[in-house]
C-alpha cells in the first residue's frame, strides 16, 4: 500500500503547468462510444479514474490507447452492451456510460456505480429522465437492464436538481434520439460545456451549453475528431491551497481563470493575492490568511463541494473563525477528524463546519478517507510543522496525476513511498 510521506513547512514557489480535467475526461471518454471513427483525446490526464475508463472501453469491444497525456479511442463496432460490476464498482462516474450505450446501441446491463464514500448519490433523475426518452428499465439484484422497444426519442425533461451526471447522461442518449430535447434546470458545470463543446465537434447539434437551458436536436451519426480536454479547475483549487498554507508563490499554467471565478474570489476573500488572464494565474497568499466568515457549497457558479475539504485545510491557519456549510453531499466531512489530529480546531454540528484559526498545525499519521478529503490532508500537512505520513492514497491517484512530482518541483518535501 503506498503512502506520501511530507516534511510540512516548505514555502512553495514556482511555475505549475495544470493537468486535464478529470471531470471532463470521463463523460468525453464515455461520449466516444457515439462516434463512428477515431478519437483522439489530448490533455488527458493520467489517473486511476481515467485507466477505469478506458478498460470499459476495451471490455466492449472499443480499441483503446493511452500514450502519454493523449487517449486514441477506435469505437466503430463496440461488441457487447454489458459492462460487468466489478468494472463499474471502480469509479462513480462509470454511471455515465448508461447514456452512451443506451444512445449507440439502444441497449445496456450495467451495475450500480462505486467511487468515494459520500452519502447517497442517487441515480433516480438519470432514470426518470431516460424513461421519458423511451426506455424500459429493469432492475434486478443490484443489475439494471435497459432497452429502447421503439427507439430513443427526444422529450422535455425538468430537473428538480441541477445534477451533473444527469444532465450529462441526458446529454449523451439525446445526441443521436429522434427529434428534440430540451433539459431545463440543468446543470452548468464547465466540464458539462466541454462535453457538448466535443459533441458537437463530433456534429451534435446542442445549443444553451453553459446555461440552466440546453437544447439537443438529435442526429444519425456522429465522427470522431481530435479534442483538448479542459484544464482541471479543482486541481487548480488545489495548487492554490497549497501555496496559501504554506505562505507561497506561484504562476499556475494552462488553466482556465473563467471557470474558477467563484473559487479564485474565496481566495481573494482570505487575503491572497490573484492576477489573472485567460489561460494563466498568478497567485501570492496572504501572512497569515484571513478567516471566512461564511462560505456554502453550492452547484456551478457557486462554490463547489468538491473545493470545500481543500478550502478548510487552508482555513485551519486562518486568522479567526470560519463557518463552511455543505449542502450538496451528507458525509463530505469525513475528512474532519484527520485535520484535528493534525491539530485543527473544528467543529461540526449537522452540514456545517465551524473552524477556529490555528497558529500552526503539526505532522501526523493520517488516511486519505475519499479523493478531495486525502488532498485537503495532504494540503494541510505541507503546511503543517514536521512529518506527515498520509495512507489510502489510491483515493487521491484519483483524480490527481503524480502529485508528488508536481509538488517537488516548486518546492515541496514529499515522497511517494
Amino acid at each position: 500500500m503506498q503512502q506520501f510521506v511530507i516534511q510540512g513547512g516548505r514555502r512553495l514557489e514556482g511555475d505549475m503547468l495544470v493537468q486535464g480535467a478529470k471531470n471532463s475526461a470521463l463523460p468525453i471518454l464515455a461520449a466516444v462510444l457515439l462516434c463512428k471513427g477515431e478519437c483522439v483525446l489530448e490533455n488527458c490526464p493520467k489517473l486511476s479514474d481515467v485507466y477505469a475508463a478506458c478498460r470499459i472501453l476495451s471490455s466492449i469491444g472499443c480499441k483503446c490507447v493511452m500514450q502519454g497525456h493523449t487517449v486514441i479511442v477506435q469505437a466503430d463496432a463496440p461488441s457487447k452492451t454489458t459492462i460487468s460490476e466489478a468494472l463499474m464498482q471502480e469509479m462513480r462516474s462509470s454511471i455515465i456510460f448508461l447514456g452512451a450505450l443506451l444512445g449507440r446501441t439502444g441497449e445496456c446491463t450495467l451495475g450500480y456505480p462505486g467511487g468515494c464514500e459520500l452519502g447517497p448519490r442517487p441515480i433516480d433523475l438519470h432514470l426518470q429522465a431516460l424513461r421519458r426518452m423511451g426506455v424500459r428499465i429493469r432492475e434486478a439484484n443490484g443489475i439494471l437492464t435497459c432497452t429502447t422497444p421503439k427507439g430513443l426519442h427526444g422529450a422535455r425533461i425538468h430537473l428538480q436538481f441541477p445534477s451533473v451526471g444527469a444532465t450529462e447522461n441526458i446529454l449523451l442518449a439525446a445526441v443521436l434520439a429522434q427529434g428534440e430535447t430540451v433539459i431545463t434546470n440543468a446543470a452548468r458545470e464547465p466540464e458539462i460545456t466541454d462535453l457538448a463543446k466535443f459533441l458537437v465537434r463530433c456534429g451534435a447539434k446542442i445549443e444553451g451549453m453553459g446555461s440552466d437551458t440546453i437544447r439537443i436536436q438529435g442526429v444519425k451519426s456522429l465522427t470522431g475528431c481530435e479534442y483538448r480536454i479542459m484544464p482541471d479547475r479543482i486541481v487548480t483549487a488545489t495548487w492554490l491551497a497549497c501555496a496559501a498554507v504554506t505562505g507561497g508563490e506561484l504562476r499556475l499554467l494552462g488553466t482556465d481563470a473563467e471557470s474558477l471565478t467563484g473559487i479564485l474570489d474565496v481566495f481573494e476573500e482570505t487575503g491572497c493575492r490573484c492576477s489573472r488572464t485567460q489561460d494563466t494565474i498568478c497567485f501570492s497568499a496572504g501572512c497569515p490568511v484571513k478567516a471566512l466568515r461564511y462560505i456554502k457549497t453550492m452547484p456551478y457558479p457557486g462554490f463547489p463541494t468538491d473545493a470545500q475539504a481543500i478550502v478548510m485545510a487552508v482555513l485551519c491557519k486562518a486568522a479567526g473563525t470560519s463557518v463552511m456549510e455543505e449542502t450538496i453531499f451528507e458525509n463530505r466531512f469525513r475528512h474532519v477528524d484527520a485535520l484535528v489530529r493534525m491539530g485543527a480546531d473544528i467543529r461540526v454540528a449537522g452540514r456545517a463546519a465551524v473552524i477556529r484559526g490555528v497558529r500552526q498545525m503539526h505532522g501526523a499519521q493520517v488516511s486519505a478517507t475519499d479523493l478531495r478529503g486525502g488532498a485537503a490532508m495532504l494540503t494541510a500537512a505541507l503546511g503543517a510543522e514536521g512529518e506527515t505520513v498520509l495512507t489510502e492514497i489510491s483515493h487521491i491517484d484519483r483524480g490527481y496525476d503524480s502529485p508528488e512530482l508536481a509538488l517537488r518541483a516548486v518546492g515541496a518535501a514529499i515522497e511517494r513511498k
